[in-house]
């Protein structure tokens, strides 16, 4: 499952990496000078799914109202405009709900702390004597390229090492900042306007997402993201331009031709392979979130703020709500 799948687009566009886009990424946007013939096939296969595009909507059945704003959880000075142009809407709002609020983060920290072993491998051998030398050779190179020692990355745990990997080394130097990418400033606007914040979810909803991977997964998932290293600034480029021109799920249909060009497997195999992982990281969240916005909703006006890849797709939460009978309309920011 998801050998070929690149973390890039699989984790960092969906909500994992959040760090803060720096001057020294200065990869290229690959939809720039595609074939295009190629880039007529990710626009279909793009256009074939519901709410394919847009970033800010609206949601509203009788008197419910859901304002929604598919986030990018990098810091992007892109931001504030969209920001302003939200304000109203979250200062307005009765609940403010976000992927992972303060009680949330706090939660998490302190559960961490408690069982490092989330985090760091505590039990069994490290990565440097799982791996083959095949992984680990270039796996320890990649990582150090990002300012990690060996030593450090033999004792993470594949999922987290997974994540780093989806940060090109032009951006971890920022890692010593906190980033808020979008999240954080709604969050930040609601506790200022004293607006309540809540996560649409569980705490430890990572960790369940990582323990529905089996270890052999987990391994073909870093050979595949390893294969494309030496592109990773063109693909971190490439996810954060598509972002701001709201065809965030465009860039996860680059990630699935991408690995239909790769030997040894059919489109067949990669097709499952990535429905496999849009379920496993966005179409089961999105599904249980419903109940929290449409129970909040009933409340008074909701803000909610998520990662721009749970918008689209049959399992997506736009089509989700249309279905529950709201009304879908785009914001014109």
């Amino acid at each position: 499952m998801s050998r070929l799948i690149s973390l890039v687009s699989a984790l960092a566009l969906v909500w994992l990496a959040a760090v803060p886009a720096t001057a020294a990424c200065a990869g290229r946007n690959l939809f720039v000078d595609m074939d295009p013939a190629r880039l007529a096939e990710i626009e279909a296969a793009t256009d074939a799914v519901p709410f394919p595009t847009g970033n800010f909507w609206r949601a509203t059945r009788g008197d419910q109202v859901i304002t929604i704003a598919g986030t990018y959880h990098f810091d992007d000075a892109r931001h504030a405009p969209n920001l302003a142009a939200l304000t109203p809407y979250i200062t307005g709002a009765t609940t403010v709900l976000v992927e992972a609020g303060p009680e949330e983060e706090k939660a998490l920290m302190a559960h961490i702390a408690k069982d490092p072993s989330t985090m760091v491998i505590t039990e069994g051998l490290p990565l440097n004597q799982r791996l083959a030398p095949e992984v680990w050779d270039p796996l320890k190179t990649a990582l150090s390229d990002r300012g990690i020692p060996p030593f450090m990355t033999a004792k993470f745990q594949p999922w987290y090492v997974l994540t780093l990997l989806s940060i090109p080394p032009c951006a971890m130097s920022a890692m010593t900042e906190k980033p808020k990418g979008l999240d954080g400033a709604v969050i930040d606007t609601a506790l200022a306007a004293g607006v309540p914040v809540r996560g649409l979810e569980p705490f430890d909803t990572l960790f369940t997402i990582f323990d529905g991977m089996t270890p052999e997964e987990l391994t073909e998932m870093l050979v595949a993201t390893l294969a494309i290293e030496d592109m990773s600034e063109d693909y971190f480029t490439t996810l954060v331009d598509s972002y701001f021109s709201g065809d965030s799920r465009k860039a996860w249909e680059l990630m699935r031709f991408v690995s239909y060009d790769m030997p040894g497997y059919t489109r067949a195999q990669i097709d499952a392979d990535f429905a496999r992982m849009e379920e496993l990281v966005a179409a089961s969240r999105n599904r249980a979130w419903i109940p929290v916005l449409t129970e909040a909703a009933a409340q008074g006006p909701v803000f909610t703020a998520f990662g721009a890849l749970h918008l689209s797709g049959q399992d997506g939460v736009l089509n989700l709500l249309q279905k529950e009978g709201f009304t879908l309309e785009e914001l014109p920011l």
